[in-house]
């Protein structure tokens, strides 16, 4: 391994070619410079310097090597400069997964504004079921995940509720109950329903049964869909109602499925469901905490405030 005050000192020669003006660009002796070059050519197996009485010269070998000590320097400056930016958390690489988030425009709009704010960020986003980002926190393939809630013990799982917004029922354009406003969940015990895997999301999946059952009813699921998209197309071809986020209805099959408001429940007045930001406090860098910062900022203008979801 070459010390780079080695190759400072060899640029110095290189482009002085005199080793007493090299000397005193360097601040420091003669003698000590003419040593550390010898030292360099011992390292490196080959002279990089002619020494004659008409002065000093680059060896052929030496060229080579003063575009290599140049391009050793520079990559090391930029790898600084790189180090430096990540740990201001104005650089590096922030991988962010989330639920589908099509119908979230504040949380579209933070993502983009981080993108504009944090150029030199590769910002790497992946739509992946709750389950699969609390698993990708924990393993530290994902920095920030926006998902709905899971019973996580672990010490080092931090969440933070981003918005709260209704549950609300997606049904076939010609269900006989299509055309009503509010609908009474209750009317529906009878229903075939569509549902999330539990295993993709089992604070999820316990949340909408919990609503089914404060309606006095266990919902009979009949198709199971890992993607939300799929699961509205299951519900536009007849195979039952789903009971969804309302950031779902904003532009998914319009024409073919309609999003109805639940009246409230004795049991569940407020049937509403969570989406939150979570991360792990041990992988915690700068970088996230800059993102944060940002989400924190727009605070006063967050999803719930512009879902403007198209529900009856």
């Amino acid at each position: 391994m070459i010390e780079t005050r080695l190759l400072r000192q060899f640029i110095a020669v290189a482009e002085e070619l005199h080793f007493h003006k090299a000397a005193i660009r360097l601040h420091m002796a003669q003698p000590p410079l003419s040593q550390a070059i010898n030292r360099l050519e011992d390292k490196l197996g080959f002279r990089l310097f002619n020494r004659n009485k008409r002065g000093v010269n680059l060896t052929p070998a030496g060229g080579a090597f003063l575009k290599a000590a140049y391009s050793t320097l520079k990559e090391l400056e930029l790898g600084i400069e790189r180090a430096r930016q990540v740990s201001e958390g104005i650089a590096g690489k922030l991988t962010v997964t989330a639920v589908s988030i099509a119908g979230y425009e504040s949380l579209l709009n933070t993502l983009r504004q981080f993108r504009e704010t944090f150029p030199k960020v590769q910002l790497v986003i992946r739509e992946m079921p709750s389950a699969s980002q609390a698993k990708a926190i924990l393993c530290e393939e994902a920095d920030i995940a926006f998902m709905r809630q899971l019973p996580i013990s672990a010490q080092n799982f931090q969440s933070r509720l981003v918005l709260n917004e209704e549950i609300v029922l997606a049904l076939p354009v010609h269900h006989p109950k299509a055309e009503e406003g509010r609908i009474d969940l209750r009317d529906f015990a009878g229903e075939d329903f569509v549902f999330t895997p539990e295993a993709l999301g089992p604070g999820y999946h316990s949340q909408l049964i919990a609503l089914c059952e404060a309606a006095g009813f266990y919902p009979k699921v009949v198709q199971e869909a890992a993607q939300i998209h799929t699961l509205i197309g299951l519900v536009a071809c007849g195979f039952g109602v789903a009971l969804v986020p309302e950031s779902i209805a904003n532009s998914i099959m319009r024409d073919k499925v309609l999003f109805r408001r639940i009246s409230a429940l004795t049991a569940a007045p407020n049937p509403s469901i969570g989406l939150y930001m979570s991360w792990n406090t041990l992988n915690q860098t700068p970088l996230m905490d800059s993102f944060i910062s940002l989400l924190d900022f727009n605070a006063d203008s967050r999803v719930e405030r512009t879902l403007a979801v198209q529900v009856s």
